[in-house]
This record gives structure tokens, sequence and C-alpha cells, in this order.
């Protein structure tokens, strides 16, 4: 018996660790063929082990989603290799704890490089892709009755509000919102679909990275600022990978067909905008 994306080619970034990993497993879990691509090589090919252990197809990619060459570069490599891209999951990321007053030119390129800038070209590089596979008579059409893939990005509750020591970062995931809604109206006469997550305390390595900065910078004991958003959180725990990933597969999936400039928090209802 099929499984739900038998046939499907996906793309995620960021999916050496945390929960751009756990995004690539569900989604090969549901039958879909996986791209684990990521910065890092080692943890890339770590992924695509675990993916094809699965018994699906894998590719482990090496790429640096703030330099559109690589991107591109990347989207060939896939084309060549598997003949289509029906999913694109933005999960790359990086963050920074730091007072607004001490931010640097340096840091704000790099995080908006990284979170905003990689996830306009890879969604612009994967959606022209996207696009080529499309019938030419519904593309004549101008308008398309199914849909013809899937683009989810990565936003952050830190893009729901803004963040006094994170300001650059909360300031990418902010942009998410508006570029998700903007490439929703793009590509909307393809019938291709675009929306995003808002994952909130998560415990991954960047969260953990996150905690430490904090506790750091004010006084406190690693653990104590991951308990202090945990406090906040309605359901009283944090999330998990799974759940994000969870979330991601319903966007990807045919009951999402009709979704589309979206932004959904998974949360626990810390944020309920």
């Amino acid at each position: 018996m099929d499984s739900l994306f038998t046939g499907k080619v996906a793309v995620v970034t960021g999916s050496g660790q945390g929960i751009g990993k756990a995004v690539a497993l569900r989604l090969a879990r549901d039958g879909a063929e996986v791209i684990a691509a990521d910065i890092n090589a080692e943890t890339a090919r770590q992924t695509a082990a675990e993916l094809l252990a699965l018994g699906r197809r894998a590719l482990a990619v090496t790429v640096n989603v703030a330099s559109p060459a690589e991107i591109e570069s990347m989207v060939d490599c896939v084309a060549a290799e598997f003949g289509r891209i029906d999913f694109l999951v933005n999960a790359a990321g990086v963050a920074q704890t730091r007072p607004f007053l001490e931010l640097t030119e340096e840091d704000w390129d790099r995080i908006v490089a990284t979170n905003l800038k990689g996830t306009v070209f890879c969604m612009q590089a994967v959606g022209r892709q996207m696009v080529r596979q499309v019938p030419q008579e519904v593309l004549a059409q101008g308008r398309a009755e199914r849909s013809y893939g899937k683009i989810v990005n990565f936003s952050s509750i830190s893009g729901r509000r803004g963040r006094s020591v994170q300001m650059a970062y909360a300031a990418s995931k902010a942009a998410i919102i508006s570029v998700t809604q903007s490439a929703a109206l793009a590509f909307s006469a393809y019938n291709i679909n675009v929306n995003a997550v808002c994952p909130g305390v998560i415990p991954t390595p960047m969260w953990e990275q996150i905690d430490r900065d904090r506790a750091r910078l004010m006084g406190a004991q690693p653990g104590d600022a991951m308990k202090a958003f945990i406090d906040k959180v309605p359901l009283r725990r944090a999330g998990s990978p799974q759940d994000v990933a969870g979330a991601v597969a319903f966007l990807c999936s045919p009951d999402a067909d009709y979704i589309t400039g979206q932004t959904l928090n998974v949360d626990g209802g810390f944020e309920m905008n």
C-alpha cells in the first residue's frame, strides 16, 4: 500500500540536526524521497544515512543557503538526480542572543543572510523548478485545480513580537511571515502552496545555545531561561521536534491544498496570533 508521500521528492534545508532532521525523517516515514541539505556535510550525511535506513531514497547535499549560487547548484543536482522537487522545507537558520546596543553589522548580516536571504532564494530556485513541472496547458490557463508543490518556511515565536536581546533574529523571523505571503501570491497561479510555521520552545541544539547565552547575559543558571519560557506556555510543557514535523507534514499533505500564505504557531499556545 502506498504511503502518503510516495513518489514525492522533498528538499529539507537545515536537516543535519534538530527540527530540520525531524522533518526529514517524518517526510521519509510518510513515503517521500528526501534530500538532506545542510551547511555541515557530516551531519547531512548522517541524516541521509538514517533516511536510507528507512528504505527511502535519499541524498546528502552540502549547501550554505546564504549563497544563491550554492542554492542553484543544489537545485540543479536534485533535478538531475531525482527529476523533480515536490516539497521544500526551509528549516536552515541561525540564532543569536546579544543586547541590541551590542549588535554589530556583521551579526546582522550573518543572521539575515541565512534566515531571510536563504529562505527567499531557496524559494525562488526551487519554485522555478516546481513551475517547470506544471503541465503546459495549466500554465496557459494561469490557474490550477490541484497543488503542484508545497513550500514550508520556518519563522519562530520570536517573529511574532520583538526581542530586546535577539533583534536580528526576531526581525529575520518576522520577515519570513511577510515573504511567505508574498511568495504565496507569486506562486498562486500554479497552485504552489507556501506556508510557514512558528516553533515555540523546542529543546534542540539551537535552544540549548539560546538558554546558555541568556544565562550568561542575565546571571542565571543554565536551564533557567528555558524553564522561564516553558512556564509561560499554556500547555505547560516544551514541544518536541516531532510536534513541528507533524505540522510540516500536514502542510505538505493534500489536506492542506487549500491553505496558502498562512503562518501556523506550533508553540503550545505561547503566541495566539
